[in-house]
């Protein structure tokens, strides 16, 4: 401020003594062509001694200015460099990391972590989707709209059993939580993404089914969840139509039905038991010899005493070859032994040969290896990590596509009512692997085939499907 006041008081004529000191010189110079023309003037008018300290003065402001500016620079040149990163590139904080996998019972915490402040922009969202294969190969493309629509449950009650999809719904979540670094795939938010649903939105889903379910289920009553009212208000309701199906002109989705069969077997091969599973060895997984033979190889006896891969993997019981053919058809059979005891087995790895649509059973080259397990098993990465599953409330279908964990309500009409039936996509098979247009119910556990069909007659060939999302 002094020196403000000190320049603003000048006044005298011109005195050349300015130019005999260096110093002055260097210091007036350097500022001399920001500086107007009547100013300059009154400087060098100045004597001597006076102009010395007031040029020394002015010049030490003058660098503490220009010290200022530089920062101000430098601070704004940074901050266009962040704005102009993009979002993705950002490093995320560890709240935001943990956001995917926080347990069910921090649903309220993710609920606030998902609300947007008002005013604030969601980002675009791209109806335009390409579908892949089970080897994350490009299939074809569409659009979001041709598969996905809004829609609205009608008001009938929902059917399915509580305890059931409660265990199923936990499963999954679960599944999500422990397994979602060594599973990259269930962190695709696929075709739902053209609606604006992200994986986030998913879980939020599960976590707050899991509460309603465990506080209905608390209170022995009838769950909201089986109320359409509540279902139409707490969530999205996104109607899934078709696509790419054999009858172009069907939007229904095709059910299809799977269960777990009963078989007779035996421990020890025998004349009527002679068709083994194996189950292969822990150092199978590094070694991948086994996807160099099809079924056909596997059923010519190369593992047996005498083959050239005997040794390498290990029999875990010997059916009969219709027992094998519906044991891999459904990945999961209920052996009752000769010896009276019993055993569930559940297909762990395969060839890796791809399923052929059209061909029949036994020409499949598509081989599965089986472990022992205490659940019937669903969709999972490693036979150790499959999510167990129950029926009535499970449906397979494309997990890459559609997604795991998304809750399905199918509407169809039986004796001249719609009915609604719900359950979560939790399993998977080469059949589904691209499938837009089909999905398939885990029926139960059946003695026969013919118990079986007697039980699927009262179930529907073709349904309206919804895929819920809470709001």
């Amino acid at each position: 401020m002094k020196s403000t006041y000190a320049l603003g008081s000048l006044s005298g004529g011109v005195n050349h003594e300015t130019l005999t000191s260096p110093l002055i010189f260097c210091l007036t110079t350097s500022v001399v062509y920001d500086l107007p023309v009547a100013l300059i003037l009154q400087l060098m008018s100045i004597p001597f001694s006076q102009k010395l300290v007031l040029t020394v003065s002015f010049a030490t402001l003058l660098l503490i200015g220009l010290a200022n500016t530089h920062l101000r620079a430098q601070s704004k040149t940074k901050q266009q460099e962040n704005t102009a990163l993009p979002q993705q590139q950002l490093p995320l904080t560890s709240s935001q990391k943990n956001t995917l996998f926080v347990p069910q019972t921090s649903y309220k915490n993710l609920d606030k972590q998902n609300t947007r402040p008002s005013g604030q922009k969601t980002a675009p969202v791209s109806t335009y989707y390409q579908v892949i294969d089970e080897l994350q190969k490009y299939k074809f493309s569409l659009q979001g709209h041709q598969v996905l629509s809004s829609g609205k449950l009608p008001t009938t009650k929902v059917k399915f059993n509580q305890p059931d999809l409660l265990t199923v719904l936990v499963n999954t979540r679960k599944y999500y939580q422990d397994y979602a670094s060594e599973d990259p795939n269930i962190l695709r938010a696929g075709l739902l993404a053209t609606q604006g649903v992200t994986v986030q939105d998913i879980l939020k889903t599960l976590d707050f089914m899991i509460t309603v379910l465990q506080e209905d289920i608390a209170n022995k009553r009838d769950t909201r969840l089986q109320d359409p009212n509540f279902l139409n208000t707490n969530f999205r309701v996104i109607k899934w139509s078709a696509y790419n199906s054999p009858s172009s002109s069907q939007k229904q989705l095709r059910i299809t039905k799977y269960a777990v069969f009963t078989h007779p077997g035996s421990h020890k091969k025998t004349s009527k038991y002679n068709i083994p599973i194996y189950s292969l060895k822990d150092n199978s997984k590094t070694e991948k010899f086994y996807t160099k033979y099809t079924k056909q190889d596997v059923l010519s006896g190369i593992y047996e005493p005498g083959g050239k891969e005997y040794g390498k993997v290990e029999p875990l019981a010997y059916l009969t070859r219709e027992g094998l053919e519906e044991a891999l058809m459904e990945g999961t059979i209920l052996i009752n032994f000769t010896d009276g005891s019993k055993a569930l087995f559940n297909v762990d790895r395969s060839n890796e040969m791809p399923y052929i649509r059209g061909a029949a059973a036994t020409a499949q080259k598509r081989y599965w290896y089986f472990r022992q397990v205490n659940d019937i098993k669903g969709y999972g990465y490693k036979i150790d990590a499959k999510i167990s599953i129950k029926p009535g409330v499970t449906f397979a279908g494309d997990v890459l596509n559609i997604g795991l964990g998304r809750v399905i309500v199918l509407e169809y009409p039986k004796g001249g009512r719609k009915q609604l039936q719900l359950g979560v996509l939790a399993d998977t098979g080469g059949a589904f692997l691209p499938n837009l247009h089909q999905l398939d119910f885990l029926a139960g556990i059946f003695q026969d085939k013919k118990d079986f069909g007697q039980y699927t007659r009262q179930l529907p060939e073709y349904a309206t499907a919804y895929i819920l999302v809470k709001k």
